[in-house]
């Protein structure tokens, strides 16, 4: 198996950075080269396919990325496929209660602590004891995106096995009356002191961050970092094209 370090980072204390935007297997190969720990691979709201997951995976391994694999729900069978796919992580939208906790954590681990369908997948090539590696080194992360998962957050805080509690600000300011204004003051409230309570609990706290906050987010106690480098594409042109536009005045 390849040697990816992301959940080795995370228990040494240690911050990791994981890049989520429009990817394909050339620009993750392109993207490993900055040493980064791992890509986000979006299929709750992205065009991937079942077979792009397997070569989007192949090519994270060749940088030792983390392949971070979003699913549309919290369904064995789709987490199960997901990760035989060849995603070292995987990351469950919507976990508001204990029991969705527990449900996501026997999808992703195979026994004796879950119960995820026995299947070597790509991953298992030439390796010994693969069931019990990938038990070790299966990225679990859960998202935190309700009010219902605020209410409940330190019960789903208890479940043993999620690497990360991802607190996610869109849907999160839905739940909240605050539609497309992930940015709104109570909003962000409440995403502060989730994060907080998190780190407290011993737990790694997750945030969406951009270059003007993630230091905000680090005091507050997360880790796992999410970030598009998109941002800084767009940011970039935007600086290029006003460079140009002197020229013609």
């Amino acid at each position: 198996m390849p040697d990816i370090q992301i959940k080795r980072r995370l228990r040494e204390g240690k911050t990791v950075c994981v890049l989520s935007g429009h990817h394909n297997t050339d620009m993750i190969d392109f993207l490993g080269q900055f040493g980064f720990d791992g890509i986000w691979i979006e299929c709750e709201h992205g065009p991937v396919s079942w077979e792009q997951i397997g070569d989007m995976s192949r090519a994270c391994d060749l940088w030792n990325m983390a392949s971070i694999v979003r699913v549309n729900a919290n369904e064995p069978w789709l987490i199960t496929r997901t990760l035989d796919r060849g995603a070292s992580g995987i990351v469950v939208p919507h976990v508001s209660t204990k029991a969705e906790a527990l449900k996501v954590v026997e999808a992703a681990k195979f026994g004796p602590i879950g119960l995820r369908g026995m299947y070597g997948s790509r991953r298992s090539y030439g390796v010994a004891d693969y069931f019990q590696k990938a038990n070790d080194e299966t990225l679990v992360v859960v998202l935190i995106e309700e009010m219902e998962a605020i209410r409940n957050l330190a019960d789903i805080l208890t479940v043993d096995h999620i690497d990360v509690f991802f607190v996610a600000p869109s849907d999160l300011a839905q739940t909240m009356g605050y539609t497309g204004q992930p940015n709104h003051p109570e909003v962000r409230a409440v995403i502060d002191d989730a994060i907080t309570r998190i780190d407290a609990a011993g737990r790694t706290a997750g945030a969406l961050v951009t270059d003007e906050n993630v230091d905000h987010y680090r005091e507050l106690g997360a880790r796992f970092f999410l970030t598009g480098w998109t941002n800084w594409v767009v940011k970039g042109a935007r600086e290029f094209r006003a460079t140009i536009d002197r020229f013609n005045r």
